[in-house]
């Protein structure tokens, strides 16, 4: 399970002291027990999945917020966590793959206009679990549908 595995982490990076990858995945632990105690049940490796990945959205945004105020030091250190938060996330899709994914999910539901949109994201999404970026998937999306 990946609980497991980012447990395991964990406490290999307490015994290398490695600071970055401890505070990170501490981090990463905290925010999904809070979702377990949220859902009341165990999560699923989807759920944690998408924890890290608002975890690695964050620490995205949290960059590029640093360098806007010239904090570089800050930004490198989000980036860092990121770097950390990424190793337990699925490979992405390639382009093709995702592409293919959305046609086919814009052939299930019978989208045919910009109003289905919402139909195709929801297909889609449930397919790629992680694999990749919502802002990337609308994108497709969108041009798929405006053609």
């Amino acid at each position: 399970m990946l609980q497991n595995s980012i447990q395991e982490d964990l406490k290999k990076a307490q015994i290398e002291r490695n600071e970055v990858t401890v505070s990170t995945l501490r981090l990463l632990l905290s925010e999904i027990n809070n979702l377990k105690i949220a859902k009341g049940v165990d999560l699923s490796d989807e759920d944690i999945i998408g924890v890290i990945q608002r975890e690695v959205k964050k620490r995205k945004e949290a960059a590029a917020g640093f360098r806007y105020g010239n904090r570089e030091e800050s930004a490198k250190k989000e980036e860092e966590e990121e770097v950390v938060l990424q190793a337990y996330l699925p490979d992405a899709l390639s382009n093709e793959e995702l592409t293919k994914l959305v046609e086919d999910s814009i052939n299930e539901v019978g989208a045919n206009s910009i109003q289905d949109m919402g139909k195709v994201m929801g297909a889609v999404m449930g397919k790629v679990l992680g694999r990749a970026d919502g802002g990337t998937v609308s994108q497709l999306v969108k041009e798929r549908l405006t053609k």
